[in-house]
């Protein structure tokens, strides 16, 4: 026998393509049997052109099949969950021969599905030696995506409310919750004045600060800054607070926050609820001269099952209003400004004109979030009244008054509907 030597692969060709997709309304009878399973597999891999190695199924007790396909181009594979209607299915192709979205298409229809949701990921490709191999993909919208390229994954693990990942990408080092981008290093100080800037020049005095999240702890540092000698930080979970300081070069740093922990300066760390931090506070006849909320992206419904989702609500708006000092102001990220993704905007607007006297809206030119501040009590020329305080703040990077004037402009499509 002769031997020759390994063939070279050229890296081009080193792609494929990997679909991942839930399809439901499938009969359960028909994800009960392996082998109607394990045949509609087969046809649809044939229909996408996949060349079959071998197919092994397992059907579990009480109900529940497993059917997996080694193939030429790599594999394929559906679990199927009875109980639910519904299959997870994993297809993976290299080279151009096999098309893993026709095969997604066509197990659809064997089983019957009345919905086939599919996500498609390239593979191989573009990833130049040393560029980083991982990449997290960011939900925007419906049908909509955004994917980061992570350089480098700093800290990846689990708190006690969510999935947390400290990472290098393009905009520097880059903090990550429940797989969507929170801040960046580039871009977290546009973000973080455009929350914070209007409520404290909105209101009348700015000895006292309340923020409900905002993990970083900027927030903290332009109330200081801008003269407040008391900054109460609630946020409920403990672990991303520090990792936060430890990891990023954004907010606190370690000895900040431990001094905040203490309650040795003007920043007191409180850990817990926000919603009950202020139940408890109004209970207590705490006042703040402005409150800022500032909560993970974005929940469009407040009955939507993460923890924060009620703080999108009037009821939590009423509570911030109710531990504001006279002429305070509160302030909350409201959403995207953007036509195809402004659900939340539209519906913190209408909460915000339901629960203040005066709203102060914020769309950032520099960056793609929108912020709303209310008053509970009439202010006849807000814009004006913030721009007259822009002395506040003894420097800014991203407000002066002419985005103070443009930021308070609604888009069209709210200001018409």
């Amino acid at each position: 026998m002769t031997l020759s030597a390994p063939s070279t692969t050229d890296p081009a060709t080193f792609a494929g393509r990997h679909v991942l997709a839930e399809l439901r309304g499938v009969d359960a009878a028909t994800l009960g049997d392996e082998q109607r399973v394990t045949d509609a597999l087969r046809r649809a891999l044939d229909a996408g052109g996949a060349t079959v190695l071998d197919v092994v199924a397992h059907r579990f007790e009480p109900q529940g099949t497993t059917v997996m396909a080694l193939l030429a181009e790599s594999h394929a594979s559906v679990h199927a969950y009875p109980e639910a209607a519904a299959a997870f299915v994993d297809v993976f192709t290299c080279g151009d021969q096999a098309d893993p979205d026709l095969v997604v298409d066509a197990l659809g229809r064997e089983l019957g599905a009345t919905e086939v949701r599919a996500q498609v990921v390239a593979r191989g490709a573009g990833l130049a030696p040393g560029a980083g191999g991982r990449e997290v993909d960011e939900p925007l919208a419906a049908g909509m995506r955004r994917r980061w390229r992570l350089d480098e994954v700093i800290w990846r693990g689990r708190t006690d409310w969510q999935d947390m990942m400290v990472a290098r990408t393009a905009q520097g080092v880059s903090l990550f919750c429940d797989g969507e981008r929170q801040s960046t290093e580039d871009s977290q100080l546009v973000y973080h004045e455009a929350l914070a800037v209007p409520p404290m020049l909105l209101a009348d005095e700015l000895r006292s600060v309340l923020v409900v999240g905002s993990s970083e702890g900027v927030v903290s540092q332009l109330a200081v800054a801008a003269g407040a000698s008391r900054i109460d930080h609630v946020d409920i979970d403990t672990e991303c607070v520090r990792r936060c300081a430890e990891l990023l070069p954004y907010g606190y740093t370690p000895e900040e926050l431990a001094a905040a922990e203490r309650g040795d300066g003007p920043v007191r760390m409180h850990y817990g609820d926000g919603w009950q931090f202020l139940a408890d506070a109004a209970a207590r006849g705490d006042r703040w001269d402005v409150v800022i909320v500032d909560l993970p992206d974005e929940p469009v419904e407040i009955t939507d099952p993460a923890q924060h989702a009620r703080l999108y609500g009037a009821e939590f708006l009423r509570r911030c209003a109710e531990v504001l000092a006279p002429g305070g102001a509160v302030c909350s990220q409201a959403g995207c400004p953007t036509l195809w993704r402004h659900d939340t905007l539209a519906r913190m607007t209408r909460r915000f004109d339901d629960v203040f006297a005066t709203v102060l809206p914020y769309c950032s030119d520099e960056h793609e979030w929108a912020y709303l501040t209310g008053r509970p009590d009439p202010v006849d020329d807000p814009v004006s009244l913030a721009i007259a305080r822009l002395d506040r703040f003894p420097e800014l990077t991203s407000i002066d008054a002419e985005a103070l004037r443009r930021g308070a402009v609604l888009p069209h499509a709210l200001r018409a509907g």
